[in-house]
């Protein structure tokens, strides 16, 4: 890859309204072939770059919660609720639930949420 170009994460939902977005191509870099279809997003390109960078840390600590904690300085229900809020983004079912206990918990904010909720629905 050319150092001129910085790779971002892919873009899920519209800067501007929020919606979905739907990935139509991809190209290759080295001969410029490119292939147009319908794509989607990885489950864990879900993630902020929190989430992401937590989810290292816990796959690197081998899942146990307390070495998580100790990594980060931070405390064991600290580290429940991001593993949740995760749990939550990767989809587990309960997408409707996973917002609004993000939203009880303060993690998110109910205007953030409302669209969450909007995007879920259709």
């Amino acid at each position: 890859m050319n150092n001129r170009h910085q790779m971002r994460k892919i873009l899920e939902q519209c800067p501007s309204c929020g919606s979905d977005v739907h990935i139509t191509e991809v190209r290759c870099e080295s001969c410029d072939t490119r292939v147009q279809a319908k794509y989607r997003p990885c489950d864990f390109c879900r993630l902020t770059d929190e989430q992401a960078t937590f989810l290292r840390i816990f796959v690197g600590s081998r899942g146990n919660l307390t070495e998580v904690e100790k990594r980060l300085g931070v405390s064991y229900p600290t580290v429940r609720a991001k593993l949740d809020e995760i749990v939550g983004r990767l989809g587990d079912g309960g997408g409707r639930r996973s917002i609004l206990e993000a939203v009880a918990r303060g993690d998110l904010k109910p205007d953030d949420a409302a669209r969450r909720l909007r995007n879920e629905e259709g």
